[in-house]
């Protein structure tokens, strides 16, 4: 019981809780990745040749100079970021780089490690021009239908283009060439993050239930879900199921982060297993890949030799725990793809299953810190992009490292900053981009109310009502 004269003086406000920025460790991490690939470059002269390559001083202070005015950007317009971002893509980078380049030496008339620094340059000036400009990320999801429009006009367009290899993935114009499906991943996982935000209140209401799983009404999900089955329809036609599949599976990630319902993970999974099933059985493409998936070894037994997938088998088995070292391996032999989809099987002879392992480790802790910055980050717009953006790199470790190892059939996709492609490096540089941005902001405004953008269609609530759902009975439920 308080007096009548008693006053009660309000609690303090709590602290605000400042972060250590930690650029200086940003910066010596990016020494060493970059001295990493330099030392792994020169590694590759000495076994080839027995001296150091020509141009190991200028491939060090090319990767150097691009890494240092990376590592500026980040330090003068996102200097809370995530440390372990920039140096894991630089280290990723330039170790693909190395392997490029080991293989050229086998194949003289087709270098494509020079073309592969271009476009990581591009990246690289990309990477800094996002993370300059971009001062906020929560002003993305003014865009989320432009983002979707754009998404696929990326993806139709390669119907119009001669296939390549069975696929119609890629744009050639006088001798240049663009993997359109590449950028269209980073605009899907604009428009996924955005809706979803703006309708995260409406996604609560419950419609029909089909056995255990409760949907939201078909208003709501109804336009989201076409969008993902035009963009996955487009991409069957165009033969490209690996892209349809991470499509897929971000689709299914971010509608289970958006509505808390562990019932879409059950579902997501069911209708994956029932597409790839009639895929690969109608799909004549595809269901030779299943078959080379099911019996790896059948076309050594009818007398025509390994294929690819029991090359690159055979390469991780050659490898053993160690490896046999950078220059001295025998990949080569796995053929045309090589330096794109099988890069790993590179990877796993030379540098064995412990460098392998590094590798998955790598790209792991380059998907925890993504998520991470999305657990932290208060706006839903801003926590569905990071998990959208981190899972599109998860999605790609799996389904590349899942094919060339045998785990899951293969799938024509490029292995994220490792392998050749100018599109996908781009791409990924981007990627880290918006993930330094969004840590950013994670980090640097930890203890301060972030409040979200208003994007279109937006109008869950605010304050204090912002984690409650009115229901059709007027009832007000947490």
């Amino acid at each position: 019981m308080l007096s009548s004269g008693t006053t009660v003086q309000p609690d303090p406000p709590a602290p605000v809780v400042h972060l250590p920025r930690r650029r200086g460790i940003e910066c010596a991490l990016i020494v060493v990745a970059v001295l990493l690939s330099v030392y792994g470059y020169c590694d590759v002269g000495l076994a080839r040749t027995g001296s150091v390559p020509p141009g190991a001083a200028g491939y060090g202070a090319g990767l150097g100079v691009l890494a240092l005015l990376a590592h500026l950007a980040v330090r003068l317009r996102a200097p809370c970021a995530d440390p372990l971002l920039l140096p894991i893509a630089v280290l990723l980078n330039g170790l693909g780089l190395v392997l490029i380049y080991r293989l050229d030496l086998e194949t003289p008339a087709d270098r494509a490690a020079p073309t592969q620094l271009v476009w990581s340059t591009l990246g690289v000036g990309l990477f800094i021009a996002v993370v300059v400009i971009l001062r906020d990320h929560r002003v993305l999801q003014r865009y989320t239908y432009v983002s979707v429009v754009t998404a696929l006009v990326l993806l139709v367009l390669p119907i119009f283009f001669p296939s390549v290899n069975g696929a119609r993935i890629w744009i050639r114009v006088a001798g240049f060439s663009i993997q359109p499906g590449e950028f269209a991943k980073v605009m899907l996982a604009l428009f996924f993050a955005g809706y979803l935000a703006a309708n995260r209140t409406a996604l609560a209401y419950t419609g029909r239930r089909i056995w255990l799983l409760q949907l939201p009404t078909g208003r709501v999900l109804g336009p989201i879900v076409a969008v993902w089955l035009l963009s996955v329809g487009v991409l069957v036609l165009e033969r490209d199921l690996g892209t349809s599949l991470l499509f897929f599976g971000l689709f299914v990630i971010l509608l289970y982060v958006a509505t808390g319902r562990t019932g879409w993970i059950a579902v997501g999974l069911l209708l994956a297993a029932c597409g790839a099933f009639a895929v690969g059985w109608l799909e004549p493409h595809v269901h030779s890949r299943v078959e080379d998936w099911l019996h790896p070894f059948a076309s050594i037994e009818a007398g025509r030799g390994p294929n690819q997938l029991a090359q690159s088998l055979f390469a991780f088995a050659a490898g053993g725990f160690l490896g046999t070292g950078l220059g001295l391996g025998h990949s080569i032999l796995i053929g045309f793809a090589v330096k794109s989809d099988f890069i790993l099987a590179t990877a796993g002879e030379e540098l064995g299953l412990a460098g392998l392992s590094a590798i998955f480790l790598l790209y792991g802790l380059l998907v925890e810190r993504g998520i991470r910055a999305g657990l932290v980050l208060r706006d839903p717009f801003g926590r569905l992009l990071a998990v959208g953006l981190a899972s599109i790199v998860a999605l790609q470790v799996f389904v590349i490292g899942g094919g060339v190892t045998g785990l899951i059939p293969l799938t024509g996709m490029a292995m994220p900053f490792l392998a050749q492609g100018g599109s996908s490096v781009v791409t990924n540089w981007i990627i880290v981009a918006l993930l330094i941005r969004l840590s950013d902001s994670a980090r640097g405004r930890s203890g301060k109310e972030q409040k979200p953008e208003q994007g279109p269609g937006q109008g869950a609530p605010q304050g204090p009502e912002r984690d409650q759902v009115r229901h059709d009975d007027g009832q007000v439920a947490p």
